[in-house]
């Protein structure tokens, strides 16, 4: 939004919690920020605010939450509510407002507004445990043992159908990535724009010069796959450095040989260092975007990873024709395609060929400033439109 605004703004967020701070926190971030540089008038809603003192926002505005945040057990435990959440997100009363803008991943692209409201939503994914991963979360969840998962699928079939219902309700739809976009269509029948999230690529300062080790950096959950990497890294003779936490770590150590090492959580400023460090980044989930692999580029760094998904938006692969190769991509999602890749990386001294500047350039396509034009100019179009 390039001018002042002088409407009233809603912005609606699914949740905001310490431990999920991630990638869609960071795009509310950028999107309020828009917002504030127009001084516009504009208010927070969201089913639950358990952050302190409003810790990783822009501002320190009372952010107005559901009926969730006051249960039982909501502090720790607001997932569990999951069959409520669409009840929750419906109850919000937005009539005063003239824009409402969603940052959804759940259910706050399902907010009710009235038909003189512009409604744009920022999907980061439809929701992936209700749709084509619902086997995979049933397959880990916690619940299994308790033999409910049958009553879980038939609230996940009513959760799909309000999922498509509410996706009808919004004006303009933004994915995050070309595979949000497909996953968009397949599920909601809609189209959508693509504008990927913003990442701070300033911090990063690439180096030609790198260490011989290889780099992931990710939460330590059965989606990342990072027993993939423990089992290809196991039959090669080189380091692998693993930052993160997670339930799949104590399980992950047992496995891994010597060659691999695990560091706990780890603070911006030494996860940029590693990167910047790194013979190479190294991913094999599937991800909507992706947001390390491209803060690893910032640094310089080639990536290794699966040719899928968020994935084939941001690396370029050195045997394509692409004009900055910025790493390798490997077909299927298994350890000895993993393997092969690294060795074939190894083989061909293939860090040799990538320069670090070039990597950095073209991470620098998703930088935080190329965001904010992309969606600045978004609201200012739709508002245009919608009069």
């Amino acid at each position: 939004m390039k001018t002042i605004y002088r409407g009233n703004v809603a912005l609606i967020h699914d949740w905001f919690a310490g431990e999920f701070y991630g990638g869609a926190e960071k795009v509310f971030k950028e999107i309020e920020e828009i917002i504030l540089e127009t001084k516009a008038n504009y208010d927070i809603f969201s089913l639950v605010n358990h952050l302190e003192k409003n810790q990783h926002l822009n501002s320190k505005k009372v952010i107005n939450t559901s009926f969730i945040q006051n249960l039982p057990f909501s502090k720790k435990h607001f997932h569990k509510y999951l069959p409520l959440f669409p009840l929750a997100i419906e109850q919000f009363d937005l009539r005063e407002y003239d824009l409402v803008i969603s940052s959804s991943h759940a259910v706050a692209k399902g907010v009710i507004t009235c038909p003189d409201q512009l409604h744009i939503s920022y999907i980061h994914s439809p929701m992936r445990y209700a749709w084509d991963q619902m086997n995979t979360y049933l397959k880990d969840s916690s619940y299994k043992k308790l033999g409910i998962n049958p009553l879980l699928r038939l609230i996940l079939q009513d959760l799909r159908k309000w999922d498509y219902l509410s996706s009808v309700r919004i004006d303009k739809l933004v994915s995050n990535s070309n595979f949000t976009a497909k996953r968009i269509k397949k599920y909601w029948g809609r189209n959508s724009l693509v504008i990927h999230p913003p990442v701070n690529i300033k911090k990063f300062c690439p180096k030609q010069s790198r260490d011989d080790f290889y780099l992931s950096v990710s939460r330590l959950v059965p989606n990342k796959r990072i027993d993939l990497l423990v089992k290809a890294f196991n039959k090669l003779d080189l380091r692998l450095v693993i930052v993160g936490e997670g339930p799949e770590k104590k399980q992950l150590m047992k496995i891994a040989q010597g060659n691999i090492s695990f560091l706990n959580y780890q603070d911006d400023l030494a996860v940029k260092q590693l990167m910047e460090k790194c013979r190479a980044f190294v991913y094999a989930g599937t991800e909507d975007f992706g947001i390390a692999p491209v803060e690893a580029m910032a640094a310089g760094a080639p990536i290794i990873a699966l040719k899928k998904a968020g994935i084939l938006d941001t690396v370029n692969c050195i045997n394509s024709t692409n004009i900055i190769p910025t790493g390798v991509l490997f077909n299927n999602q298994c350890d000895t395609d993993l393997r092969d890749c690294i060795k074939f990386f190894e083989d061909k001294k293939l860090w040799l060929e990538f320069s670090s500047q070039d990597i950095n350039l073209w991470a620098q396509n998703f930088s935080i400033e190329t965001f904010k034009n992309k969606f600045s100019n978004l609201i200012d179009k739709s508002l245009t439109e919608f009069k």
